[in-house]
């Protein structure tokens, strides 16, 4: 029976080993948090339960195609999302609410973008039309090579390529008048950790899949029960997990690994490995690869970093929903400079999840748990977080402002994350939330490759390999890094 070892016990680590589990593998994974989960974690304090990190998803069919593939009936209990969120902007008191029907929708537009059910209806079929020409073609596949991606996206069709010459907004601007419709159809950028500034038109496929395709959904009890499922069935299957182990060299022989080294000096053996960590960091810090230096990895695009607070409160929050923007005044502005700032912004944009609201067991009895996520620079660009406390308190008396109940006099327990925090905790380069973004020269196969260039023997799975970040995608991931290793080494 063949080894496979996992460094990492995020989604992807856990997925995959599940898979390989199921292809007769044995299996251990090595984790360097106290937990498994990676970002998609949970916090427990105070009579309270938070995830810490994703708190919905697309493309819930991808779960079902992991379960059936591992042989698993799905205990998970999936809800879906409708309205998908609200939207509060600085100026009006009442919330946009995103409804998936087209015509609820337009309503909620009404004297502010004419046509726009119609308007809306050509903008999603373009989106489809894009989504369904790629999932297969360029999506949901490995590369051999550079030339074999390009050879995947000269199969796309031509009619689309437009899209990779201008941003989302550009799009947007194209198809819609109103600043505020443009503004919410844009959020989707931010779901990849970037901007609509920044970001290719192409990822307007996304709106297609929250309005149409599959919607929003997430999971009864919490999102952590994501990972509480995969671990139950991994230690039916004697798969082992060793915490507080950090992966911080390496002995190789004959063009393979022979051996990964933790920082007590312990060695790791193994027939296989993958590591679930960043796919381009884990070849700069770990292999010493030259390409991957710290100058040369702080040259490359990377998402935006998570700043979070966790706070428990007394009292049931009116005017919040289960999921939640706060926006400022000056949208244009703030986008294109949240990047490379060097201090918090005075008025951030910030997410709230109140999951609380679907599953009242995470908090106590008349109390809500709520999340914020405020996207922040990473740690290129602003180094100094002694001012977290002070943006953590900015932000709540923003929100208790806005939804007209007093936060800060009702919080039961409170808990910041800064970036360094999700650096430390999790290996996130520079803080980085979701890993490499998604420039044209850094999605498909310019991505770093789920196969190592050196060790026959090394794989990779998570967000910052192909093809992509966010839960489903990486669900996806693991089909692939497995399907390179069965193809390489067999069952």
């Amino acid at each position: 029976m063949k080894k496979a070892l996992v460094i990492g016990a995020g989604l992807g680590g856990l997925a995959t080993a599940l898979r390989l589990s199921t292809q007769g593998y044995r299996v251990e994974i090595v984790e360097k948090y106290h937990q498994a989960g990676g970002r998609l974690n949970q916090l427990k304090k105070d009579g309270f339960v938070f995830d810490t990190g994703p708190s919905f998803f697309s493309m819930s069919y991808e779960f079902e195609e992991f379960f059936k593939y591992c042989k698993i009936n799905n205990p998970l209990k999936f809800n879906e999302l409708d309205p998908l969120h609200a939207i509060y902007f600085a100026d009006r008191e009442k919330p946009f609410l995103m409804h998936k029907n087209l015509s609820k929708l337009a309503k909620e537009f009404e004297g502010i973008e004419p046509n726009f059910e119609v308007k809306a209806r050509k903008f999603l079929d373009q989106a489809k039309g894009i989504f369904h020409d790629t999932e297969y073609r360029i999506v949901k596949r490995n590369y051999d090579s550079i030339l074999s991606y390009l050879m995947a996206l000269a199969s796309v069709p031509l009619k689309h390529a437009p899209k990779l010459l201008k941003t989302v907004w550009t799009d947007l601007s194209e198809t819609f008048e109103s600043h505020e419709v443009k503004v919410i159809f844009s959020l989707v950028a931010f779901f990849l950790g970037a901007t609509p500034f920044d970001t290719p038109a192409v990822y307007s496929l996304l709106n297609y899949t929250e309005l149409e395709h599959d919607g929003y959904w997430n999971v009864q009890g919490g999102m952590y029960k994501i990972v509480e499922t995969f671990l139950a069935e991994l230690e039916k299957r004697n798969v082992q997990i060793h915490y507080g182990v950090e992966i911080t060299s390496f002995e190789n022989q004959n063009g393979s690994i022979s051996a990964f080294i933790d920082q007590h000096g312990k060695r790791w053996l193994s027939d296989v490995y993958i590591a679930n960590s960043d796919a381009a960091s884990f070849r700069g810090m770990v292999l010493n690869r030259k390409k991957y230096t710290e100058t040369k990895l702080d040259k490359l695009e990377w998402t935006l970093s998570p700043f979070t607070v966790y706070l428990g409160v007394k009292g049931k929050v009116p005017n919040l929903y289960h999921h939640t923007y706060f926006l400022g005044d000056n949208f244009e502005n703030y986008a294109n400079n949240i990047f490379k700032m060097s201090v918090s912004p005075q008025k951030p944009y910030y997410y709230v999840n109140v999951s609380s609201k679907h599953n009242p067991e995470v908090a106590p009895e008349g109390c809500e748990n709520i999340f914020i996520l405020c996207p922040m620079p990473d740690l290129r660009y602003k180094k100094d977080w002694t001012d977290s406390e002070t943006l953590a308190e900015n932000i709540i008396a923003d929100m208790s402002k806005r939804i007209g109940y007093d936060l800060k006099v009702n919080t039961l327990t409170r808990t910041i994350w800064n970036p360094i925090d999700w650096q430390d905790n999790f290996n996130l380069y520079k803080g980085s939330g979701l890993g490499l973004a998604h420039g044209l020269n850094q999605v498909g196969g310019l991505r770093p490759a789920n196969k190592d260039e050196q060790f026959g023997n090394l794989y990779y799975v998570g967000a910052s390999t192909v093809p992509g970040t966010g839960l489903p995608i990486v669900v996806i991931s693991s089909r692939l890094a497995t399907e390179r290793i069965l193809k390489d080494h067999g069952n």
